[in-house]
């Protein structure tokens, strides 16, 4: 059980909450009503396998930057508690299930399969060149309801990749959020991100655009496609609950960091997707 916990803490299985709701939202959506059974169950294993193997390439790449950070040296590899043999034997076993499920699928996943390992692999060595790294974790968290309508349908319409979009700016506008957490030690390891290029304010500017468009684009997409009301009340919702995200930090006063970051994200995401599911129902 304890070896079970370091892997669970590890790729902070917790978290799947901020992504897994949308690739449902994005199978729900395609079909305009209830995927099969099998669908849901492959596509909940490979969104699973994709993200624990996310997680951990993250980890296991970070690892040297993590242990000179404060916040993060206690995490499973700095600290010991996992060894890097583990921690790739993990990767692999995510990776084998991920490629498991994805086979289960549509074929145009599979063909697809190889861009999200790719993404993730790039994604930890960007914050060493660029701070556009937050936009992408964006693009790869947007792969989410992507690869689900694909998966479900066979087919990528421009409303598909709208909500992945969606997606993609969400989680890269609180990525902003998150990135405050570590502005000192970033600037000190000479690590690039959105705040030590614009600063504490830009953080804040950068995310309230990327959440404003995300609201458009779910209204797009809500546009492009036969939906109910309660589609709409989903749309109010999101843009409700981040307008709520944005009160709880300012410039100046991250107290209600955590909360802005950890809980409110992961109740738009499951409000979302709970207009969406009774939608179609």
């Amino acid at each position: 059980m304890r070896v079970a916990r370091l892997y669970y803490r590890l790729v902070k299985f917790e978290h799947t909450i901020f992504a897994l709701p949308f690739a449902y939202v994005g199978a729900f959506l395609a079909v305009s009503g209830v995927p099969s059974a099998h669908d849901l169950i492959w596509i909940t294993v490979a969104m699973v396998g994709a993200r624990s193997l996310a997680m951990a390439l993250n980890r296991l790449i970070d690892a040297r930057i993590d242990a000179a950070n404060p916040r993060t040296a206690g995490r499973e590899i700095p600290s010991g508690a996992l060894t890097h043999a583990a921690v790739i034997g993990f990767c692999l076993v995510s990776l084998v299930v991920y490629l498991f499920a994805v086979w289960q699928l549509d074929p145009l996943v599979r063909w697809l399969s190889p861009v999200p390992v790719i993404a993730f692999v790039v994604y930890p060595y960007l914050k060493r060149f660029t701070w556009t790294c937050h936009l992408w974790l964006g693009a790869i968290d947007g792969l989410a309801p992507v690869g689900a309508w694909a998966a479900v349908t066979g087919e990528l319409p421009w409303q598909a990749w709208a909500l992945g979009a969606a997606v993609a700016a969400w989680v890269a506008g609180f990525d902003l959020f998150y990135a405050l957490f570590d502005v000192e030690v970033d600037r000190e390891q000479g690590l690039h991100s959105w705040v030590t290029r614009f600063g504490e304010v830009g953080a804040f500017t950068g995310a309230r655009i990327l959440h404003l468009i995300t609201v458009v684009l779910l209204t797009a997409v809500g546009l492009g496609l036969t939906v109910g009301w309660l589609y709409w009340l989903g749309v109010l919702s999101v843009a409700s609950l981040l307008l709520y995200e944005h009160t709880l930090v300012r410039p100046g006063d991250l107290r209600r960091l955590d909360a802005a970051f950890f809980t409110m994200n992961g109740v738009i995401s499951v409000a979302f997707f709970a207009f969406v599911l009774a939608d179609v129902l």
